[in-house]
């Protein structure tokens, strides 16, 4: 995990760490923390849905021209376990570059000890966030996969 970014990295470890009744309640502080999504992408104009999710799921990774990436997520709020996947990547990777994002490992929600906490459902759709993430990132760097 040595070029996962470090708050990334740090996020992992709290996770993989705590008690599974502290998990649920970290999950909930994600979802509560997640970026509002600027008046300008309120519509998902630009952003791409996640299928794979059970709810209405949407997200856009920008590579800047230094090559760190900004993202955006957006997710009901009656969907609390799907936002806490965004605010975790939102927080996570603020700042990451794209070489670091791409680094990141694929099982991100398994290290992390949440197959224990969620449904494999909900880890799927974590999965495919993370997935149609880094593409976004591998297509505007081009990045082989």
């Amino acid at each position: 995990m040595s070029d996962m970014p470090p708050k990334l990295a740090e996020i992992v470890d709290e996770f993989a760490s705590a008690p599974r009744e502290v998990v649920l309640e970290m999950l909930l502080e994600f979802s509560d923390e997640m970026p509002v999504l600027p008046a300008e992408l309120r519509g998902h104009e630009g952003m791409e849905q996640v299928p794979e999710c059970q709810t209405q799921f949407f997200l856009r990774a920008e590579v800047q021209t230094d090559q760190t990436v900004t993202t955006w997520f957006d997710c009901p709020p009656e969907a609390p376990t799907t936002r806490a996947f965004a605010g975790i990547l939102a927080e996570g990777l603020a700042g990451a570059t794209a070489s670091e994002i791409l680094a990141v490992p694929d099982d991100l929600y398994n290290r992390m000890g949440l197959a224990t906490a969620i449904s494999p459902l909900r880890l799927r759709g974590g999965t495919a966030i993370l997935g149609r993430l880094k593409r976004q990132v591998q297509e505007q760097t081009g990045t082989p996969t």
